[in-house]
């Protein structure tokens, strides 16, 4: 992730506009995000929040951004591929110096506060982007199964991605006041171990 971070600012700076940016780091965040898969059940985190986190990536990564290129220089995927790099940054550090039994507060602190921002911001750039994929997904029929055929059976991507993102209703606030209730968690317990210090 560090990689993508630095791929961004080098592409930033050479362009001088953040406009398509999409491209410099394309290939390491199709590399990054599908392998983040190996994670599910590794991490000290719910293996049913890790799993459908990392899934609704590596399905925006492929299914949508991947898939429609039409969408690939729209700001909103600048937007979740922000959120996600500085959110994996803080996360693997702090997996590391957890590992390592030396985890700064600051890390800390950042893992369970920034999310404040960094979760809405990437949930926003993802629901922007699959928007505005609809109209090339209708209009192309992208991965939809029309009858008949002899599977006697038919799908539609666009009323799928549409309930995708009708999805993100019920299942963002559960996770982010889950977020909140762990950060409260945390950072109190934190700050009456450093009191009794």
């Amino acid at each position: 992730w560090l990689v993508i971070a630095v791929g961004l600012v080098r592409a930033y700076l050479a362009k001088g506009s953040y406009h398509s940016l999409y491209y410099s780091i394309e290939k390491p965040l199709k590399f990054f995000q599908t392998g983040a898969l190996l994670e599910v059940g590794i991490v000290p985190s719910s293996v049913v929040l890790t799993a459908f986190q990392v899934m609704s990536r590596v399905f925006l990564t492929w299914a949508v951004t991947h898939s429609v290129k039409e969408v690939q220089t729209e700001d909103s995927v600048l937007l979740f591929v922000v959120a996600w790099t500085i959110t994996e940054i803080i996360r693997y550090s702090f997996y590391t110096f957890s590992l390592l039994n030396h985890l700064p507060y600051l890390i800390k602190w950042a893992r369970y506060t920034l999310f404040i921002v960094l979760y809405p911001m990437g949930v926003a750039g993802e629901l922007l982007t699959i928007y505005a994929a609809l109209p090339f997904v209708r209009q192309s029929g992208l991965y939809s199964i029309s009858l008949p055929n002899k599977y006697n059976f038919s799908f539609d991507y666009y009323t799928f991605l549409i309930l995708v993102m009708i999805s993100y209703i019920p299942i963002f606030p559960q996770l982010y006041f889950h977020m909140l209730h762990q950060r409260r968690k945390v950072l109190s317990h934190t700050e009456e171990h450093k009191k009794s210090e």
